[in-house]
């Protein structure tokens, strides 16, 4: 039953960013949590913070406009106190200058106690750079800004 819930929730999660709804998505993060996706392009790096964190999906929202998610499936493990999920999914959309791009990756996240207290995000950082330099140099400048990275060092 527990399983079914966190499946649920986060189908749910995905849903709203296809509707470009962050909120629920900051409400779900633990106190102390890791916000991670790869690569050192404007949507890489790690945060720690809830306001580097709501900066990063605002970022999202501007930068890919058009990004929508079709979840493939979702896995779910362990007890409440230590979950861990693992999202498939494919993502689609059109670039600013017309352009139709398709990615497909994988969240992993870590929950406790009904919170979340890692997302690792991975996918073809490839495609997601091309998709990027192409909004950077459409009217999405901010595409191409670095990572909002709090790793020290």
């Amino acid at each position: 039953m527990y399983h079914a819930v966190v499946r649920n929730k986060l189908l749910a999660t995905f849903k709203s960013l296809n509707e470009k709804d962050y909120e629920p998505i900051l409400n779900s993060l633990a106190p102390s949590f890791e916000h991670f996706f790869s690569g050192t392009h404007a949507l890489g790096g790690t945060r720690y913070t809830m306001k580097a964190t709501r900066h990063w999906y605002e970022r999202l929202r501007r930068v890919l406009p058009d990004l929508h998610f079709t979840v493939d499936h979702v896995t779910v493990s362990g007890w409440p106190w230590a979950t861990t999920a693992f999202v498939e999914w494919r993502d689609k959309g059109q670039s600013l200058d017309g352009h139709a791009f398709n990615n497909q990756g994988v969240h992993v996240i870590r929950l406790r106690w009904g919170k979340v207290i890692s997302v690792r995000i991975f996918c073809d950082t490839v495609v997601l750079a091309d998709c990027l330099q192409r909004n950077g140099t459409h009217g999405a400048p901010e595409a191409l800004e670095p990572p909002i990275d709090e790793r020290v060092g």
